[in-house]
């Protein structure tokens, strides 16, 4: 995505422009109805509840596990002020035409205080502590009311709570006692630690599981239960577990209580090319009119010779196979892997009991049916979207095709073409624009293609793919033009949920600058950094990243997300050199008639996401990330380099103005500021406003700097004993349009530590007046910034 980020030059002018009124007036308009009377609508006789808190005498009980169980919550405030309610006020409650009806569908109407609901909150939160072994526990609902505003404090006198004591085990079916008793070291339950309901709960499915994992597949939690027992007193709960025998209903409709019994799969039944319309309107015409092909001791039903994927591909995705016993988790298990293939649309596993008399050991028999139900393999796509490089907004156009099975193996060729336009804002340079044409092809294999990582078992266990991607692009900016065309040979894999990796041990860059304007070339030569920067040049090298992301999308909670990036280039050549003792051209060793970059770097992005209510959450952000350029480079390639700055960075300054470290530019302004060294800490509450519209109000803090002293170039070096001056602050405000498919964003950014100016200057506030030209800077970009 692309970002336009203008400075506000004056603010009258800005306020004539109807575009930026509207974001104007909602902030002072935010001001006016937080001010307006919040029990306006109240009804008569009512009063507004205001407040709701919690007391608790026990430290080790959060507050946040007892506010669920309040009924009633006061009015959604954002800053200390009822936002939401104010719209609803702002309404005629007799009219139902605009403006009033859309002020009362985005408000909130006056939560009215409903004594009998703190009541039935108060018994709630008890209850909940006698789940939790506080047996003895009292919640009292105590408020007062003052000027029609109520405020509720729930008075929790918890008491101590109960521990669990000895665990009895009446098992009825001794196959299931010996495995129970087995496995009894896993048991979520200790001796000691304080009673919890959710702790038995959820010993009740691990043992649910456990058991149907070896192979008992009519087992179910409805055949688990326990009784607690605390007349032992001492504040103890004996706990007793009970398994029941397995119910059954015989040909006379009498239930009967049997053992337990095991299954083991017998027959393996895959329909690759299912059709769920056609097996409705069919019925049995259906599966009867296809075929059996038995392989690998799978049974493959189709109606085709050669069929849409291959075989292997299918039963290197399944964790169940003929003679196995019945697990659950391995159901599971090859569901998950065969949606990742991408090739199906739907995945269903199922089993039936097969009608066989029961084998030597007293198994029964169990056939899997698999039905899988194919996407459509070829598929072309026109994509319009928003662009963002180096900060700027833009558009672009993409034709995409997709071949979601190339060779009949679940392999993802995708090759996308790709035109785009973007405006430059270059300070006292004015608005320019530039273009970019090229073209992208990507083929995705979903295995590894290595002799020695190729078993079945390694993909089962990680899930990986092999990625090969080859690009080119051409690029027009005003003062130069720019080609370049790369390759990746790479390896991607998960480690869990939430973890995946990859590795991407060959990365080809070529860049090539054909034209470089002369007053460019003149500017950028007079520093020896910019110089190396601006250079054709043939990147080798490498890299690894590692991605932790614990988000749920369908469930609104706190989250991490953690990158780690590591990238090594120029080695492999700079060792040949060595070895064939090359000679040097320009002071630099050349592959192919270009100089090749060397050079180390590593950076790590941290990101928590913390939901407070409804309205409102706080996003943090670290990010700390390092370039060193050694052996055949003065500096890290241009592409590859740390900016400062732009509406995902710190907003308070242009993209790529900021830095590096206290250095200033002075009047000659050059708007391509990079470094090899950043450092940046972010942090934005975020809270809902009305209809598509959020808020947001930010604090931005770090710089960027370089490596190595650049002479023409003074305070841009990092050092540790004065790298703390030289930390930027900026903060400010913003709204977002949530779009559904897209969110639009504008921050207004305020600068208030600048570590150009003199050290005694460097906060602005205080130190001199604060002007809209020099001290503010509006954004506009798509997304949020992290």
């Amino acid at each position: 995505m692309r970002i336009i980020q203008m400075q506000i030059l004056d603010f009258f002018t800005l306020y004539k422009n109807s575009f930026f009124r509207i974001p104007l007036a909602l902030l002072l308009g935010g001001m006016i109805i937080a001010s307006c009377n919040p029990a306006k609508y109240l009804p008569e006789g009512e009063t507004l509840l205001d407040k709701s808190e919690i007391k608790v005498d026990e430290p080790a009980i959060r507050k946040s596990r007892l506010s669920p169980y309040i009924r009633q919550v006061p009015n959604k405030r954002i800053f200390g002020t009822r936002f939401h309610l104010g719209l609803y006020n702002l309404s005629n409650l007799d009219k139902e035409g605009w403006p009033h009806g859309w002020l009362r569908n985005i408000g909130e109407k006056p939560v009215v205080f409903d004594p009998f609901a703190a009541v039935k909150s108060a018994g709630e939160i008890e209850n909940y502590l006698f789940y939790k072994g506080y047996f003895n526990s009292t919640v009292r609902a105590d408020y007062s009311t003052r000027k029609e505003k109520t405020s509720v404090t729930y008075d929790v006198e918890a008491g101590k709570p109960y521990r669990f004591g000895n665990i009895e085990y009446r098992i009825a079916d001794t196959t299931i006692r010996k495995l129970i008793y087995m496995d009894t070291v896993n048991c979520l339950i200790s001796k000691g630690e304080k009673y919890d309901i959710d702790i038995l709960e959820g010993e009740i499915l691990r043992v649910e599981r456990f058991i149907r994992d070896l192979g008992f597949y009519a087992f179910s939690r409805d055949n688990i239960n326990f009784v607690g027992d605390s007349a032992a007193g001492d504040r103890r709960v004996d706990i007793t577990f009970m398994v029941s025998l397995q119910k059954r209903i015989g040909a006379n409709g009498i239930i009967t209580e049997v053992p337990h019994r095991r299954y083991r799969i017998r027959n393996m039944y895959i329909l690759p090319e299912f059709d769920p319309g056609r097996s409705l309107s069919g019925g049995e015409d259906y599966i009867t009119g296809l075929d059996t092909t038995l392989y690998r001791g799978f049974n493959f039903i189709d109606r085709v010779e050669k069929p849409v994927l291959k075989y292997d591909v299918i039963i290197q995705s399944l964790y169940i196979k003929p003679g196995d016993l019945y697990q659950v988790t391995n159901r599971e298990r090859s569901e998950a892997h065969l949606n990742s293939l991408k090739s199906y649309r739907l995945v269903n596993v199922r089993y039936r009991e097969a009608p066989t008399a029961p084998g030597p050991s007293g198994e029964r028999y169990l056939d899997c049916i698999i039905q899988l139900t194919p996407v459509v393999q070829q598929a072309f796509t026109v994509e319009f979207e928003g662009t963002n490089s180096g900060g700027n907004l833009g558009g672009a156009v993409n034709l995409i095709y997709l071949h979601r099975n190339l060779f009949r193996g679940a392999e993802q060729l995708n090759i996308k073409l790709k035109g785009a336009y973007e405006t430059l804002s270059e300070g006292a340079s004015g608005s320019r624009s530039t273009q970019e044409y090229g073209f992208e092809t990507t083929l995705t294999f979903p295995k590894f293609l290595l002799p020695f990582l190729e078993s079945e078992t390694f993909v089962k266990n990680y899930n990986p793919r092999t990625v090969l991607k080859a690009a080119y692009n051409y690029q027009t900016l005003p003062v130069y033009t720019r080609t370049v065309a790369n390759a990746t040979f790479g390896y991607s894999w998960k480690a869990g949920n939430y973890t995946n990796h990859s590795v991407n041990p060959i990365q080809l860059n070529i860049v090539n600058l054909p034209y470089i304007e002369a007053g460019f070339e003149q500017r950028i030569d007079t520093s020896t950094y910019l110089a190396f920067s601006y250079k054709d040049i043939f990147i080798v090298g490498g890299n690894y990243t590692y991605i932790f992301n614990n988000q749920n999308i369908k469930k609104s909670r706190d989250y991490w997300y953690v990158k780690i990036n590591g990238e090594l280039a120029g080695n492999l050549l700079a060792g040949y050199n060595m070895l064939t003792g090359s000679d040097k051209v320009d002071e630099s060793y050349e592959v192919f008639g270009q100089p090749y970059a060397q050079y180390l770097k590593g950076d790590i992005d941290i990101r928590y996401n913390t939901r407070i209510n409804d309205a409102s959450s706080v996003a943090y952000r670290l990010f700390m990330g390092a370039g060193i350029p050694y052996g055949n480079s003065r500096a890290i390639p241009f592409e590859k380099q740390y900016f400062g700055g732009g509406a995902n960075g710190i907003r308070a300054w242009q993209v790529r103005s900021l830095g590096p470290g206290s250095y200033s530019s002075g009047e000659d302004f050059f708007y391509n500021q990079t470094a090899d060294i950043k450092l940046e800490v972010n942090a934005e509450y975020r809270f809902k406003l009305f209809w598509i519209m959020e808020g947001a109000t930010f604090l931005d803090v770090g710089n960027i700097w370089t490596f190595y002293t650049d002479e023409d170039r003074p305070g841009s070096k990092f050092e540790f004993n004065t790298f703390i001056n030289e930390i930027a602050v900026g903060s400010g405000v913003g709204l977002r349009f949530d779009l559904s498919f897209v969110t639009i964003r504008t921050d207004l950014g305020i600068k208030l530590r600048d570590p150009s100016s003199a050290l005694s200057q460097a906060w602005i506030p205080g130190s001199r007046p604060m002007t809209w030209r020099d001290d503010f800077t509006l954004s506009f970009s798509i997304g949020y910034p992290f």
